[in-house]
């Protein structure tokens, strides 16, 4: 009597553990898909002629210099052959209505290698940890220049590290180093985890939506902000392409 008692109990928590969707709080990483989660995926894209990039100067500081012996520049607008738009922050600007989400705890690195910032584009979440890595022989300094946010500028010796966050949603940020006039660099800060910043091929990935009409937006630092509506429901997934086009 016992024993069935307990194979009854077991049954019926399998039931429970299997009719239930597992959804997970997101944090650094897309949120993880759950049974009813809607996706919006797409590319980038630029039209028209492309500006011509320019030519950074490292001349002022021989130990970056060096570390190229190749012309490096800007990586102000960014694309491939077919011309998919790199460094774009595509993201959720309106839909999501009241509902939070818990702050990632897993840092976000910056590296300063080779004078340049890499990620050139990076995008983080609200309080997330940022961990700043100087990777050259050579001084940097780290100045974020925000509107909605503290801006704090620290310096960095060669080969040490620094962490910080941001507290308030802002897209984006500006970076600079004031001891290299050429290195720029942006932080997109967000209150959701519904965000993307495009690679090489301009796609964007926007996962485990919950359904409904969000506005999603594609921001660039040189080339504005494109905007589009998309309702989407359960377990459905839409694309949507952004071009922007030439100044």
């Amino acid at each position: 009597m016992h024993a069935n008692k307990l194979a009854s109990l077991f049954a019926l928590a399998v039931a429970i553990c299997f009719s239930t969707p597992y959804t997970v709080t997101a944090g650094g990483a897309p949120p993880t898909p759950s049974t009813s989660g809607a996706n919006v995926k797409g590319i980038v894209r630029f039209e028209g002629t492309l500006p011509r990039p320019k030519l950074i100067s490292m001349s002022a500081d021989p130990s970056c210099a060096k570390q190229h012996p190749s012309p490096v520049f800007a990586q102000e607008v960014m694309t491939d052959a077919k011309g998919e738009l790199q460094n774009v922050v595509v993201f959720v600007a309106e839909g999501l209505g009241d509902r939070t989400f818990d702050a990632p705890t897993q840092p976000i690195v910056v590296e300063q290698k080779g004078c340049m910032y890499q990620p050139h584009v990076l995008a983080v979440r609200a309080n997330q940890p940022l961990h700043v890595v100087n990777e050259d022989p050579t001084s940097h300094n780290i100045h974020p220049t925000p509107a909605n946010n503290r801006e704090w500028n620290k310096a960095e010796p060669p080969g040490t590290s620094m962490d910080e966050s941001f507290a308030r949603e802002e897209i984006a940020i500006p970076v600079k180093c004031n001891l290299h006039p050429w290195m720029h660099g942006y932080i997109a800060v967000f209150k959701h985890p519904y965000f993307a910043v495009t690679g090489k091929d301009g796609s964007f990935d926007l996962s485990s939506l919950p359904p409904g009409t969000y506005t999603i937006k594609a921001w660039h630092e040189k080339l504005g902000t494109s905007t589009q509506t998309i309702t989407i429901g359960a377990n459905e997934t839409k694309e949507l392409s952004f071009v922007f086009k030439g100044m």
